[in-house]
């Protein structure tokens, strides 16, 4: 590296350095010593060679002084996932499907969800940051300050032991709950299931990974709440992951959420709890499947003051089969029941407390094209015991129908 003295360590800029000294010396003022005139030069000249064997010195008034091309990898990819949405009923004020955070807005191509994934890894810090925009990002993250809406997620992570695979991470991290996340192309179908739609989809905290067995994992959270980054009640909540993969086709998972949930949109919540399992099966073979069921318990306070236990919770079951490489088959039966309206509001205007309560079934066709990307027709019908749906003639109804085309590229 140069440093400001690098031209007097040229040749030209020695020369002229003695040059100098020799002018002071013969030709200088006579009420200067020479002795002292030489001792001087001797300390500059030995200081200005001295001074190009050390590093520049970093000015830390700049805007960016990080190096990562000495160690560690730095990779960087891409994720679009581009959708159009027919629903066959009545759109909320939003004009927005009900009932979901995915793929909501209707006759419309447009984005969900598209995102640049950048990550660094090395032996002992890990660190991912995800931009992302679409309308996944609007009906999800409508609730977080302007400055932090379009993180899907930007987090670090530390090794703790050199020999232990034991990392603490923070920031904000995906979430473990349900076996559904906010990228489509890992999952059988295109849609996502209302157990996914009614739980965190991002988390904002501390992730605490442990291998307790080659074939069991453990993880511990600490986070700011239930899918918020900016934390709204100065209560931390807290949760577990237990995964086991007694084969390589086979995964099976639970978690475990507590927290207090009130807020200044919610001032009655009080704790919420959570727990779901799901198992993973075959996901890329001939057949392949994946189920999840999970229960959750809201506590809320009511008009004369005692706390109400509000109860929500869901099965479903998803299955695939394999035509050639390149094709499937997907299915989906699912259930879902909010009697206590926990987390569903009816979008019925005469009823918003009836109770949200309904069986879904669907189908999907997968064809993968050159290896990364996916052309998928997803078709969906929910049926209700209740009138929690709204027809296109806005009058309530039992039912509703869904029909979904997606073209998804990822590198």
């Amino acid at each position: 590296m140069k440093n400001f003295f690098s031209p007097l360590q040229t040749p030209q800029g020695f020369k002229a350095l003695v040059g100098l000294f020799i002018a002071l010396r013969w030709q200088g003022s006579p009420d200067l010593d020479h002795r002292k005139l030489s001792t001087i030069f001797y300390i500059i000249l030995l200081f200005f060679f001295s001074f190009g064997a050390v590093a520049q010195v970093t000015n830390t008034g700049t805007i960016d002084t990080t190096d990562v091309k000495k160690k560690g990898k730095l990779t960087v990819g891409g994720y679009i996932d581009v959708y159009d949405t027919y629903y066959f009923g009545a759109l909320d004020p939003e004009g927005n499907r009900p009932y979901s955070y995915n793929n909501t807005r209707h006759n419309e191509i447009t984005i969900n969800l598209a995102y640049v994934d950048v990550k660094y890894s090395s032996s002992r810090v890990r660190a991912r940051l995800v931009p992302g925009f679409g309308t996944y990002i609007e009906a999800n993250y409508k609730n977080e300050p302007s400055a932090l809406r379009n993180f899907v997620e930007a987090s670090v992570g530390l090794r703790l032991f050199e020999k232990k695979q034991i990392w603490l991470e923070a920031g904000v991290i995906g979430s473990p709950y349900t076996n559904e996340s906010y990228v489509s192309k890992d999952h059988l179908m295109y849609t996502r299931s209302l157990s996914a739609e009614y739980v965190p989809y991002y988390l904002s905290g501390a992730k605490l990974s442990v291998p307790l067995h080659d074939k069991v994992n453990a993880y511990f959270y600490l986070f700011n709440g239930w899918q918020v980054i900016q934390d709204n009640n100065e209560q931390k909540a807290f949760g577990t992951q237990l995964e086991y993969r007694p084969s390589d086709k086979l995964l099976l998972n639970w978690n475990t959420f507590m927290g207090d949930e009130r807020s200044k949109d919610q001032p009655d919540n009080r704790m919420r709890y959570f727990t779901d399992v799901y198992a993973i099966y075959n996901p890329t073979g001939k057949f392949s499947f994946t189920s999840c069921a999970y229960v959750g318990v809201q506590n809320r306070r009511n008009l004369i003051g005692k706390t109400d236990n509000l109860l929500w919770w869901q099965a479903n079951f998803i299955g695939s089969f394999r035509f050639s490489e390149n094709v499937n088959l997907a299915g989906r039966v699912e259930y879902f029941n909010d009697q206590d309206n926990a987390m569903v509001r009816n979008i019925v205007t005469n009823a918003p407390k009836l109770a949200f309560e309904t069986w879904s079934l669907g189908t999907c066709l997968n064809v993968t094209v050159f290896g990364n990307a996916m052309f998928r027709l997803d078709g969906r019908w929910f049926l209700s015991p209740n009138q929690t749906f709204v027809d296109i003639s806005k009058n309530p109804a039992k039912s509703a129908v869904l029909l979904t085309g997606n073209i998804t590229v990822w590198f």
